[in-house]
């Protein structure tokens, strides 16, 4: 009989982004939590969008990832949790990275990476609705609202 796997951390994901369409400035920001452990870092982009920045959250958090997790992802993005949660990757896989209206899909990159780190993890796509209260939420708005004004980013744990 093979031995039994390890159990996989469980670590909750909070991502935000944020952009000022005007400038084109952006920020994302993401909160780790494990077993009382925190993590947080935030960046900035220019030239960007908000939907972008809500992708590169999520992205960054799985890559600061060292190992196989189980993943809950908490965003307030609907574009993000609804793609995975709805079909729509797959859908815009299968047609050739096109929307329903064949026009190809915006942010292709960010959507390929976020696919390649996600297989590496169970994750678990969670939506909350933003400036709600909701306070790891809050906090990771925050920071991307910071990193975008200060157009740098910033880390700790």
């Amino acid at each position: 009989m093979p031995p039994m796997a390890a159990p996989r951390k469980h670590v909750t994901a909070h991502t935000d982004g944020s952009c000022d369409t005007k400038s084109g400035d952006g920020g994302w920001a993401y909160l780790l939590a494990y077993n009382g452990f925190e993590r947080v870092a935030s960046g900035f982009e220019d030239g960007t969008t908000n939907n972008r920045m809500e992708l590169t959250a999520a992205v960054r958090a799985l890559e600061a990832l060292t190992e196989p997790c189980d993943v809950t992802l908490v965003t307030d993005s609907q574009y993000l949790q609804k793609a995975f949660d709805e079909g729509w990757l797959a859908t815009w896989q299968r047609n050739g990275w096109r929307t329903a209206n064949r026009q190809p899909v915006k942010n292709r990159d960010l959507w390929e990476r976020l696919l390649r780190l996600a297989s590496a993890h169970r994750v678990t796509w969670r939506w909350t609705r933003g400036h709600a209260g909701h306070q790891a939420n809050e906090r990771v708005d925050g920071l991307a609202l910071r990193a975008r004004r200060e157009r740098r980013g910033h880390a700790q744990g």
